[in-house]
């Protein structure tokens, strides 16, 4: 896809919304270090304020890119040996993964839902992921970060505000596209801390218009982007015998194994 091209369709997201509609449909159901990730800086009490834009599929990723991916992980620490377990899941790439079966059969180890077994079958389940690439507009905490292209991390409760503004409750309100360069809309990111996590309800997408005036802008900010394939790529995933090693690790099964769940 060339950019002029990309404007072309700027209008037109139908084919966006279904793969929104996909995503939306029931499922059963570390932070990433790199230089090309953002994230918000809290100040003291855990709050934060930015104003991001994300941004349309790379031109790097090529025709068919989709504005995000999403993947699955697990991150959990096993109290009895101190250790943490923080990998990808192979149930991204339609795979089985190691965390997952285990989990199944802690949770069928009982048909107490309180049970110790299914409690921690919880405290192990799987973490649904989307990363968008953003452009930062205001970060009061690191201003450097301004005018730059990075990757965003962020979960369901913020795609679901990016689902509503495709796809409003109202017929009569406007549907727009946030990933959209012309159309789209600044969204304000307000990170507040509670009961010891952060929880972005009050964040919200401001008034639609072009992230700038001037298309060759625009064009440059689209070309600066990353790829997001990379990190969905196998190659970047842990072999089932690499994870079901450091699970073995983790829970503290050393020359055993976690075909049957441990008795509490």
């Amino acid at each position: 896809m060339n950019f002029a091209n990309l404007k072309k369709q700027s209008k037109d997201f139908s084919s966006l919304l279904k793969k929104v509609d996909e995503i939306n449909k029931p499922t059963y159901d570390r932070d990433d270090t790199t230089d090309n990730y953002w994230k918000p800086t809290p100040d003291k009490a855990g709050n934060a304020l930015a104003v991001i834009r994300f941004l349309p599929g790379p031109a790097v990723d090529g025709d068919s890119a989709l504005p995000w991916i999403k993947y699955w992980d697990h991150g959990f620490q096993n109290k009895m040996t101190g250790k943490w377990y923080i990998e990808k899941s192979l149930t991204t790439l339609g795979q089985k993964d190691p965390v997952s079966e285990y989990n199944s059969m802690l949770w069928n180890a009982s048909s107490d839902d309180q049970s110790p077994e299914r409690k921690q079958a919880r405290d192990q389940k799987r973490r649904l992921h989307y990363v968008s690439n953003i452009y930062v507009v205001n970060d009061p905490k690191n201003p450097e970060n301004e005018g730059k292209v990075f990757l965003f991390k962020y979960g369901k409760k913020i795609f679901d505000k990016i689902t509503k503004m495709m796809n409003p409750d109202l017929e009569s309100e406007q549907k727009v596209n946030p990933f959209d360069l012309w159309n789209g809309a600044n969204f304000k990111l307000k990170m507040t801390r509670q009961s010891g996590f952060p929880n972005y309800d009050e964040s919200t997408f401001l008034t639609p218009g072009p992230l700038a005036g001037d298309d060759g802008e625009l064009e440059e900010v689209w070309k600066k982007e990353h790829s997001l394939k990379d990190i969905v790529d196998p190659k970047n995933f842990k072999s089932y015998e690499e994870l079901k090693a450091r699970l073995d690790d983790v829970l503290g099964f050393a020359g055993q194994t976690t075909t049957s769940a441990p008795k509490t």
